[in-house]
């Protein structure tokens, strides 16, 4: 078999069962999505770095396959469901990267799981302070009503447009099959994301960390500058791309991961 044969499977958890999928073999990185995705935001990605480590990508608790319990979503319940995926599958140590929400779900895995996490990769993740808390400058993002005669799919497709470049419509109709898996609850991610009250999580990350983000990406790029200063961390922009990096610049970004990665692995580790 392959190296970078995507496999797919299930593991245990308390809310659940927890989908994933993964690629390659030796030490592992664990990639987390953006709401409302699932891990077919890292498609292109899982493959590349599959082709060094071993590359996984799991579908966050609430949404894709895995467990969608009732009750409010939390960045906290998700670092619920991402810590008992790393027990399942016996990882005691792995490298972590999160994007969008995923990168806010990472902060707060890394603060409670400290040395486990071997390094750490923010693409993207947003900076929760009391101004996001306050939700200034942000609306309902992906929230349409259904109606019958089916023109909120249109609806969907058309909020995330401005996202996509022309022939990137594959992306975004995998934007779309996601978020109409989670239709009733696809505001929720965010909407949890600024409930989260990072500022005093951030002391407790141990791991070497680095704060990335596409240009076009402007409502995460001042967030770099609130990282840096908060954990001293290295920052980097991307060349191209916007909230959709690991899709639409998938070779730079595994190129970044693989970088960061085999500074602070087994072998390299300070």
């Amino acid at each position: 078999m392959s190296t970078t044969t995507l496999r797919k499977g299930y593991a245990s958890s308390r809310f659940g069962q927890l989908h994933y999928v993964e690629c390659g073999e030796g030490e592992p990185v664990l990639l987390l999505h953006q709401t409302p995705r699932s891990w077919t935001e890292y498609v292109d990605v899982l493959p590349l770095v599959g082709a060094r480590y071993r590359a996984i990508a799991m579908d966050t608790l609430g949404y894709g396959a895995s467990a969608k319990p009732e009750g409010p979503h939390s960045v906290e319940r998700f670092a619920d469901g991402v810590t008992d995926l790393v027990d399942a599958l016996g990882l005691d140590r792995f490298h972590l990267v999160g994007h969008h929400t995923g990168g806010v779900i990472a902060v707060e895995v890394a603060a409670r799981l400290q040395d486990r996490v071997t390094s750490l990769m923010l693409s993207a993740a947003a900076f929760v302070d009391a101004e996001k808390r306050n939700g200034a400058g942000h609306g309902r993002i992906d929230h349409v009503d259904s109606k019958p005669d089916g023109s909120h799919l249109l609806e969907l497709w058309n909020r995330r447009r401005s996202f996509y470049r022309p022939g990137e419509e594959a992306a975004l109709t995998r934007y779309v099959i996601d978020a109409l898996t989670v239709l009733n609850r696809v505001e929720e991610g965010h909407e949890s994301l600024r409930r989260y009250i990072m500022e005093p999580r951030l002391p407790h990350i141990t791991a070497r960390t680095l704060a990335v983000c596409a240009p076009g990406d402007h409502y995460s790029l001042p967030s770099l500058a609130k990282f840096a200063a908060s954990l001293g961390c290295e920052t980097r922009v991307l060349s191209d791309g916007h909230a959709a990096a690991p899709e639409q610049v998938a070779e730079e970004f595994a190129r970044t991961v693989l970088a960061w990665v085999s500074h602070h692995d087994g072998d390299n580790s300070a």
